[in-house]
């Protein structure tokens, strides 16, 4: 049997269900359309008709419901000692990268893709939702394979641009100017320090082996399973009744038959939209104990997922992934809960939405399972008080801390000191914050901490113990009060500075010149709407018109309502249109409504004109620096007005090698 170690497979619906396979109708919208157009045929005798119908609307449930169909699993990747590689259903590769050829993997923050780069160059692989994979799981998988990940800033198009090759390599990642994205890379190193110290830590002792489970569940769907199977069992039932009812008529004409192939068509679409609503009406039950978590969907395997707490190091309660109800491929989830061994091995992925984050951690801490979150922990609250200091701070009433005979004392209310500490034992004085109060840490001549308390303990004021102990010659280091007066002395003085140069604005923010499509193309594509809707109405009545009676009567509703659906539909896609922002900042494709379908910063712009490719329409389009087309600009502006904006902002016009000499044709 193979090993599974050290392996991470994607996302798959089995895995996180655990069940083989899901009914679903093959092909239902061919089928449907095939029962439609037997509906409106002539056929005799009226029972065949009908038994023709309803075989087209039955044959996709049937068709799903055969056990090949249903053990059918869908494509996944998988990272494993032998390379990352995508498996097809059969189990065979659809692409494999070999273990040897990677050199490294990258994970780009802005649009969380995965890029393989090996001796040759870089391969997108794609972005980790598609492949199914979490970047904690893909980061410590892949570093405990000898995989180098690096976490870096932008977009997988930026690590693809030739002209990154030109740059001086980053040290260590060996491509162009692409920074590190520090906060996510420090936040994985995080969560995996925390992995290590869970996989070799003894279990808690505070935990009761014996207390009772608790069941979280997620709330109840609204509407109910039970209305939606409900409604759609009436819709497939009315429909039925009546094409059966039209079928014992004899279906007689058009008329009758048009209206039994209404029927279908509203009894298939009840159906399958109940179906469609199903899908994601589940229900995420938890039962926790300190012995096991038991996981399981309603509905689904009244078993459920059954994890021992020994075979489980630490679980990762935060966003992750989970299979899509309807296509069954990975979809991003606002809770999921990640099960590591202590070998650091992904055991299961455990679906947890519905449920409440705060709740679902505090109870499998409580139950002693370890419990490691994405966030930052809060800082724990200090204990004010007595407690911990000498026992002579507490015997003293009214006693507080004072600078007396060159060094520190403990006097009582009275001002006598009844506790003294020489100046040859005080190496240092630290004056800090701690969760909003002043505290005071003792160093001895060795540099070692040996005292440390908060000052309303002590009875003292900050100020006055920096002060006092300065005046008394003492070693005072006060890093947040010295770094108040560097920022005074700098705001006085900033005036007669140089001010540092800003962050440039966004291509979206900056102020520019928005350009639409023109007047005449605009016109142009109205005429071509209602033209469209026009001819499709006459057709229409045409053919449906000696049913209808006559084509006369049928053009005399149908040509108003194809004019008013061709202006009322362009209107609603038309009032939300894109705009193209030029500005020194860079170009943005904005919608009337604020949307931003896409923007390029300045330096990512290495020209803007016409591509007047053969193989397709000639369009505005955008090229990068190295030469390839970055955008394509699906509306035309006017070109006059473009060419102004970009050479009013400083932004290229022309492609990036319109300046230099073309070279000459092949056969000279």
């Amino acid at each position: 049997m193979r090993t599974v170690e050290h392996e991470l497979t994607g996302l798959q619906l089995t895995g996180l269900h655990g069940r083989a396979g899901r009914w679903r109708p093959a092909a239902a919208g061919p089928f449907t359309l095939l029962a439609v157009a037997l509906a409106l045929l002539p056929l005799r005798p009226a029972w065949l008709w009908a038994a023709l119908v309803t075989a087209a609307a039955a044959f996709p449930w049937a068709l799903g419901a055969l056990p090949a169909a249903r053990r059918r699993t869908r494509p996944y990747w998988r990272l494993s000692e032998d390379g990352l590689a995508h498996i097809g259903p059969g189990g065979l590769d659809i692409v494999r990268y070999e273990r040897s050829r990677i050199d490294a993997l990258a994970i780009t923050t802005g649009d969380g893709a995965l890029t393989v780069l090996h001796r040759f160059g870089r391969t997108p692989a794609g972005p980790l939702a598609a492949l199914g994979m979490e970047p904690l799981a893909l980061f410590v998988t892949a570093r405990r394979l000898g995989i180098t990940v690096h976490v870096l800033d932008g977009d997988a198009a930026d690590l693809l641009d030739p002209a990154l090759d030109e740059e001086p390599p980053v040290p260590g990642i060996g491509v162009g100017p692409l920074p590190r994205d520090h906060t996510a890379e420090k936040r994985l190193l995080d969560q995996e320090a925390e992995l290590l110290a869970a996989a070799h830590e003894p279990a808690r002792e505070d935990v009761r082996l014996d207390g009772d489970p608790l069941v979280l569940a997620s709330p109840a769907p609204v509407p109910s399973r039970r209305r939606i199977t409900l409604a759609g069992a009436l819709a497939g039932l009315l429909g039925t009744a009546m094409v059966a009812r039209i079928a014992l008529d004899g279906a007689p004409d058009f008329g009758a038959r048009l209206a039994a192939a209404c029927w279908a068509f509203a009894a298939i679409t009840g159906v399958l939209a109940a179906r469609r609503r199903l899908l994601p009406a589940v229900r995420t039950e938890w039962t926790i104990a300190s012995g096991e978590l038991r996981v399981r969907t309603r509905p689904g395997p009244r078993e459920g997922t059954v994890l021992p707490a020994a075979g489980i190091a630490a679980l990762v309660v935060g966003p992750g992934l989970r299979p899509d109800p309807a296509t069954g491929g990975p979809r991003p989830a606002d809770l999921a809960v990640l099960a590591f061994d202590h070998r650091l091995r992904l055991v299961a992925r455990l679906p947890a939405h519905g449920l409440d984050a705060f709740q679902l951690a505090h109870a499998l801490d409580d139950h002693g399972h370890r419990v490691v979150t994405p966030g930052a922990r809060p800082p724990r609250t200090p204990e004010y008080g007595l407690e911990g200091l000498p026992e002579i701070f507490g015997q003293v009433p009214g006693g507080r801390l004072v600078v007396a005979d060159g060094g520190l004392g403990w006097a009582d209310a009275a001002g006598d000191v009844v506790l003294r500490m020489p100046q040859d034992r005080i190496g240092g004085i630290e004056l800090l914050t701690i969760a909003g109060h002043a505290w005071v840490r003792l160093y001895d001549s060795d540099g070692d901490e040996f005292f440390a308390a908060p000052l309303s303990a002590l009875r003292i004021a900050r100020t006055d113990l920096r002060e006092t102990a300065r005046r008394a010659g003492l070693p005072v280091n006060d890093a947040e009060y010295d770094a108040y007066l560097s920022a005074a002395f700098h705001s006085a003085v900033s005036t007669l500075s140089v001010p540092a140069p800003e962050a440039p604005p966004a291509p979206v923010s900056a102020p520019g010149t928005v350009l639409d499509a023109t007047r005449l193309s605009r016109f142009a594509t109205y005429l071509t709407s209602v033209f469209l809707c026009q001819a499709a109405a006459l057709l229409g009545a045409v053919w449906l018109g000696p049913q209808l009676g006559g084509f006369s009567r049928a053009a005399s509703w149908t040509v108003p309502v194809a004019l008013l659906a061709g202006l009322g539909g362009y209107w609603l896609y038309d009032r939300d249109r894109a705009q193209l922002k030029v500005s020194a900042a860079g170009l943005a494709v904005v919608t009337r409504r604020g949307r931003v379908e896409w923007d390029l910063a300045h330096d990512r712009i290495g020209g803007i004109g016409i591509d007047d490719s053969a193989d397709r329409t000639p369009r505005l389009v955008v090229w990068a620096p190295s030469g390839r087309v970055a955008r394509r600009v699906p509306f035309p502006p006017d070109l006059e007005e473009l060419r102004r904006a970009c050479e009013r902002h400083g932004l290229p016009w022309g492609p990036p090698d319109a300046d230099r000499p073309a070279p000459p044709p092949p056969e000279l």
